[in-house]
């Protein structure tokens, strides 16, 4: 099936039409400063590349663009609309509303509006594209995809927050996580490459999304059973701009100090911290590099505390899951990144961990990069969560 698959923000939106079967991308694009002016940048394999300034006053008008754009002759892709088959929209917060994608009524907005409080900046803004493309496209079935809905399978141990049982049970306080989407894709390809594809029983994976935003996931019998972010994407290890885990003390310290209310400390922990916060220098990695190897201390600081943290996290997740079978790298620092993949898998020879550094070396492709006496498989996996959502799209609106 031919899927259009909507990544709507406040004021964007990112689309990609793909055939959901063999993942070929007819065309993809990006609506920025929806409500300011309007700017539409459109690519097709094999055709000129399209920018112009659109107005759009809200993500109808953005819809339009792309609808518009799709089907002329020059830039498009198709003749008509009528050749999309469905719309699949990526939604942050399911809450715990949502185990798995699901046709998009009237009962599915509903509940996504009640997710609301658990992602106030993205699932608003996914809302203004679920109901733009609704307006603009009627007769298209559409479909959600969460991007908590695969980590929906911890057990309590994992999801609980040790504070009081209320919170959890009045406000639904408790560990979500984020990227499943992401580890979806990473845990399905993972165990093909295993050959365990048809019985994921006994398998134990876990699933490294390393780039701006990072998390990782302990993937056991093919199911999440640990992630590392929580009630929020702030928390785990520290990530290009965020903080990740810290002692809560420091908000109540900080806060006083410099008299900020909890909206400017927020936006310290989400924005200013990370990698940025400890170097100074930049939240892009490669930034980083060029900063430490010209004798930048603190870029150098920032890259060890990343990695010495990611290091941890993969210990604790082989704990938890009694070993580990495979260890992946995915998402643009897991993919592209071989100097800082064998920092962090270097800190695991313990485990048996051997890398290949000639296969670490290489960028880009699907591919293992264990040595062959390496007692856990590592593999560096390019996510695709574009094709899974158009997958689910395609599933749902046979």
């Amino acid at each position: 099936m031919k899927i259009l698959i909507i990544n709507a923000g406040s004021s964007s939106v990112k689309y990609q039409f793909m055939d959901s079967d063999s993942g070929e991308v007819f065309a993809k694009g990006l609506c920025e400063r929806i409500g300011i002016d309007g700017k539409l940048t459109h690519r097709v394999p094999g055709k000129p590349n399209y920018e112009a300034d659109i107005p759009m006053p809200t993500h109808n008008e953005a819809i339009i663009a792309v609808l518009d754009i799709m089907v002329s002759p020059e830039y498009g892709v198709i003749k008509s609309v009528d050749e999309i088959d469905a719309v699949g929209h990526r939604v942050l917060h399911g809450g715990a509303e949502f185990t798995e994608s699901c046709i998009i009524d009237d009962a599915c907005i509903a509940a996504i509006e009640r997710c609301i409080p658990f992602g106030p900046l993205h699932n608003p803004a996914n809302l203004m594209g679920i109901r733009a493309c609704r307006q603009v496209m009627p007769d298209k079935k559409q479909v959600a995809v969460f991007d908590t809905a695969f980590h929906m399978t911890m057990p309590p141990k994992a999801y609980i927050y040790a504070i009081p049982y209320e919170y959890y049970e009045k406000d639904g306080v408790r560990r979500y996580g984020f990227h499943g989407t992401s580890h979806r894709y990473i845990a399905g390809r993972t165990l093909k490459l295993l050959g365990r594809e048809n019985n994921p029983e006994g398998t134990k994976i876990i699933s490294c999304h390393l780039g701006n935003g990072s998390s990782l996931a302990a993937i056991k019998d093919g199911k999440v059973v640990d992630t590392s972010m929580g009630l929020g994407p702030l928390a785990g290890f520290p990530m290009g701009t965020r903080s990740g885990d810290i002692d809560p003390t420091i908000i109540e310290y900080l806060m006083g100090i410099y008299n900020m209310n909890i909206g400017e400390m927020l936006n310290i922990l989400n924005k200013k911290s990370g990698v940025l916060g400890i170097s100074g220098v930049s939240s892009d990695f490669r930034d980083l590099d060029a900063a430490a190897k010209d004798g930048n201390e603190r870029a150098a600081l920032a890259l060890e505390k990343f990695c010495y943290e990611v290091t941890k996290y993969v210990g604790a997740y082989a704990a938890a899951m009694g070993g580990v079978d495979a260890i992946v790298m995915t998402a643009g620092i897991g993919e592209n990144n071989g100097e800082l993949r064998g920092r962090i898998l270097g800190g695991l020879e313990y485990m048996g961990v051997k890398i290949d550094p000639e296969l670490n070396a290489k960028r880009g492709d699907e591919r293992l990069i264990s040595a062959a006496d390496s007692k856990v498989k590592v593999f560096v996996i390019p996510t695709n969560e574009e094709l899974m959502i158009a997958m689910d799209t395609a599933e749902l609106c046979k």
